[in-house]
C-alpha cells in the first residue's frame, strides 16, 4: 500500500494542529491529537488526554483509511505531491466525499489544470465558509499542482 510522504504528513499536522485534550472541531465533532475523530466507544480512552507520540500513532493509523481510499478511487498514476494532497483532502473530509466529488472525476480524467479549482469548492463546515479550510484547500491545491 502506498503511504503519504513526510511532506504530506507535515501538511496535515500543520493544519490539524495538536491537542492533548478532547476538543470540538469546526464541524462540532469531538477530536483529539492531530484531528482524530473520537468515536463513541473511544471516548473513555482519551479522558486523560494523550501525548505527541500517541497523537502521531493515531494520525498514521487514521491516514491508512485515506491512503487506501485514494489508492482505490484514483485510477491514474499520481506523483507523491498529488497523492499527498488527495490524502490530506480525504483525511479531512472522508472517503465518501472524495468518491462522489467532481475533484475525483477530474483527477481520473487527468484534467490536472482544473483540479485546484475543485479543491476550493470544499471550504464549508456547518454551512459556513471556514477561513482555515480556505487556507488548507489552497495548500492542498498548490501541492497537487507541483507534479514532481
Amino acid at each position: 500500500m502506498r503511504h503519504i510522504t513526510d511532506n504530506g504528513l507535515k501538511l496535515i499536522k500543520d493544519f490539524e494542529g495538536f491537542s492533548s485534550k478532547i476538543y470540538k472541531d469546526s464541524a462540532g465533532f469531538p477530536t483529539v491529537g492531530h484531528g482524530h475523530l473520537i468515536l463513541p466507544h473511544e471516548k473513555h480512552l482519551f479522558q486523560n488526554g494523550i501525548n505527541m507520540l500517541q497523537a502521531e500513532a493515531l494520525l498514521k493509523a487514521d491516514l491508512q483509511v485515506a491512503e487506501r481510499a485514494v489508492s482505490r478511487l484514483i485510477k491514474i498514476p499520481l506523483s507523491d505531491n498529488q497523492f499527498d494532497s488527495l490524502v490530506s483532502f480525504t483525511f479531512n473530509l472522508g472517503s465518501a466525499t472524495l468518491q462522489r466529488s467532481t475533484l475525483r472525476a477530474k483527477v481520473n480524467r487527468a484534467e490536472h489544470d482544473s483540479v485546484p479549482t475543485e479543491f476550493m469548492r470544499w471550504v464549508y463546515a456547518g454551512g459556513k465558509i471556514i477561513p482555515g479550510l480556505i487556507r488548507r484547500r489552497r495548500a492542498e491545491a498548490s501541492l497537487y499542482s507541483c507534479y514532481y
